[in-house]
């Protein structure tokens, strides 16, 4: 019985860091969607300004470089 009470601790030891590695790696995935998340918005927003082009500066208000 000494053998089964063995092998039934170390299947219980392997499940339990089973088990927190998938917690740890849970958490991992989910900050990296948080991480994915918010650049997507970024680069839609961005995408956004370059087709509305609000961000393109018109020349006739630009100074001149300070080499002319």
């Amino acid at each position: 019985m000494s053998d089964f009470a063995e092998r039934l601790e170390a299947l219980e030891t392997r499940i339990a860091f089973q088990d927190q590695t998938i917690e740890e790696l849970n958490a991992t995935i989910t900050a990296q969607w948080r991480v994915i998340d918010g650049l997507t918005r970024k680069l839609t927003t961005l995408e956004e300004q370059v087709r509305s082009g609000s961000q393109i500066a018109d020349p006739s208000t630009e100074a001149p470089p300070p080499h002319y």
